[in-house]
């Protein structure tokens, strides 16, 4: 049954046109989500759908009678209210009824009041409804409900703003980054709920474990032309390469690595997720296709940064308390080089606390921060970047530094990164106001790295970033050779960079975790409940057992083996084209077939190693 359907729709501010003659529709129970570069309009397209804006031309069609609820980016609440008047305050029939039971329930003396709420309850079996709406409001932390909205924070205000769709339960849900403000175990739950519930979902995130697992249907604008794929995450991935492979089109620098990103996916381990395949029955396969995969850009830098001496940071049994709520409590670490670390928790366990300690914007209640004489931190705050008026994107960049050194006396120019962070030369020489959120965001990631630090620390550095951006960030910390430390809620970003996680847990406790995110909730869903209590109480100081015989080294040497493996097929590639292109000067061709003969040796030795690590890690 179709329940919208968008006519050639067109959209422009100014002299730029955001959405051009797009249609599509929405069927019941289809969970779309929608894909495009920050700036390409999805915003702008859901806030048409929902009615909040207008096209220029074209036509949104909607079924007679149906029920919208919108969830977008500015939250539309009365501040005067408290949460529980905010749930009330609908034309839900059924909510009414239970406001008069809430009520009733107040005022004990009332014996009639209450009986006929009572009665009310029963004939509108009110009874389900009350305990499922309770629910959300308590696995989206609302219990407090008479907090007033003006009292909120943002996080929490955005959290009311979802509990009430979720409530509310209308026949299309329409969400703009859904996940945003919501702690890991939140997003979890809601990622369930959206499973289970019979739902019609259309919704923008760029949380590609909750795209995974969520939606059946996929949209791409990409370069104004819209795709449709009937699948997930991974399905779209593989169509999109075969899409591209098919039209020969090279998209340009920073574009997404589908093919290196699905590798990736399918060289999870089973334990991890049930959309991979066997490694080894998919080995040749994917060598045979990394032959045919298009030119795209490759963030493989080799970054000359300052030296990090032997003593890094160190924490002696740090503790901090905010008026009575304990964040941690005598949690002692001392940094090695070049270690990735994750932090996870929930929303108010001192996370951002804990980073602001060791930049020293903070001070401990008891304990030390020690810090390396060589160390140079980098820190990627949620607060953002002050712009001063009038700056153009490339001159705020520059206040910063003009380049970031190479080996091999080699550099990349403050431009020449934001290249790779998708600003063009025409968007450099851009007021820095005319940006858009998620572009400050890329400017501020810019500005961070171009002081060249050896120690990067990231406060939640995936939010109001589209899927493309996330992908040439996380090729640029896998190249990082310093020490990161990084927050995020996003599942598919932590896997793919840390090796290692300090997990948050509230009540002052912080635990050491030797693996990346999935590794911790294959580790947790495995423990007996019994056995969770236990490990809870061990000292934070002791290391949880590595899962497996995988150790943190052999995860490095394996995504280094994979990058070598690609540059090494690149190298052979090139050679064979110019055999065959017949373009190598006589007195030259011994001295290349023994360098092709090389390449070839080195490139079947690392894949043997790889395939050995890959069976390793089942």
């Amino acid at each position: 049954m179709n329940l919208i359907s968008v006519e050639n729709i067109t959209k422009s501010y100014g002299d730029k046109i955001l959405i051009q003659d797009i249609s599509f529709g929405i069927n019941k129970d289809q969970k779309i989500a929608f894909v495009a570069k920050n700036g390409a309009g999805k915003t702008t397209l859901l806030n048409i759908i929902a009615g909040v804006d207008v096209p220029d031309s074209g036509q949104i069609v909607i079924r007679k009678g149906l029920k919208i609820a919108y969830l977008s980016q500015k939250d539309d609440l009365d501040e005067s209210l408290t949460i529980e008047q905010t749930i009330f305050n609908s034309d839900n029939e059924t909510l009414k009824v239970i406001e008069q039971y809430e009520n009733a329930l107040k005022n004990p003396e009332d014996a009639d009041a209450y009986q006929k709420a009572f009665d009310l309850m029963e004939q509108n079996h009110a009874w389900d409804f009350e305990t499922q709406y309770k629910q959300i409001l308590f696995k989206l932390k609302l219990s407090d409900l008479n907090l007033k909205v003006s009292l909120l924070s943002g996080g929490q205000k955005k959290r009311l703003s979802l509990a009430l769709i979720l409530i509310h339960k209308p026949d299309l849900f329409i969400l703009d980054e859904p996940t945003n403000h919501l702690d890991l175990e939140m997003i979890e739950w809601l990622e369930k709920y959206l499973i289970k519930e019979k739902v019609t979902l259309f919704m923008v995130t760029h949380d590609r474990y909750f795209l995974e697992r969520v939606c059946n249907d996929i949209i791409e604008l990409d370069q104004g032309k819209l795709y449709r794929y009937k699948g997930n995450y991974s399905y779209f991935l593989q169509k999109k390469e075969e899409r591209i492979a098919l039209e020969q089109v090279t998209i340009g620098k920073a574009k997404n690595l589908f093919k290196k990103e699905l590798d990736w996916m399918r060289r999870q381990p089973k334990a991890r997720t049930t959309k991979s395949k066997s490694r080894i029955d998919d080995f040749y396969a994917i060598k045979e296709k990394a032959h045919q995969r298009r030119l795209d850009h490759k963030v493989q830098l080799e970054i000359n940064m300052e030296r990090l001496g032997t003593k890094i940071l160190e924490l002696h049994y740090i503790s901090k308390s905010f008026d009575d709520k304990n964040l941690f409590q005598d949690f002692d670490y001392v940094f090695k080089r070049a270690e990735r670390i994750g932090i996870i928790g929930k929303n108010g366990t001192g996370k951002s606390t804990f980073l602001n300690i060791i930049t020293g914007s903070l001070s401990v209640d008891s304990g030390r921060v020690v810090i390396g004489e060589t160390v140079k931190f980098g820190y990627y705050t949620q607060s953002g970047i002050h712009i001063k008026k009038g700056q153009k994107v490339i001159e705020v960049i520059k206040e910063f530094g003009e380049y970031i050194p190479l080996t091999k006396g080699r550099k990349i120019s403050a431009g020449q990164l934001l290249e790779k962070f998708l600003f063009d030369n025409k968007k450099q020489y851009d007021f820095v106001e005319k940006l858009s959120g998620g572009e400050l965001k890329r400017l501020f990631l810019c500005t961070v790295l171009i002081q060249n630090p050896n120690f990067l620390i990231l406060d939640e550095p995936t939010n109001d970033l589209d899927i493309v951006t996330l992908q040439v960030l996380e090729d640029f910390l896998l190249d990082f050779p310093g020490n990161l430390l990084v927050v995020s809620h996003d599942r598919y970003f932590m896997d793919k960079i840390v090796d290692h996680l300090f997990v948050f847990e509230g009540e002052g406790k912080i635990t050491g975790f030797p693996g990346n995110y999935s590794d911790y909730r294959v580790y947790e869903d495995s423990k007996p409940t019994s056995n969770k209590e236990l490990v809870k109480k061990e000292d934070t100081r002791k290391s949880i057992p590595t899962i497996g015989s995988f150790s943190a080294q052999e995860k490095r040497e394996f995504g280094k083996l994979e990058k070598d493996i690609a540059n090494l097929e690149k190298k052979k590639e090139a050679i064979e084209n110019q055999f065959n292109k017949d373009e190598i000067e006589a007195d030259k061709i011994n001295e290349t077939s023994i360098k092709l003969q090389q390449i070839t040796t080195d490139l079947e030795l690392k894949e043997e190693r790889w395939l050995e690590l890959s069976v390793k890690m089942e």
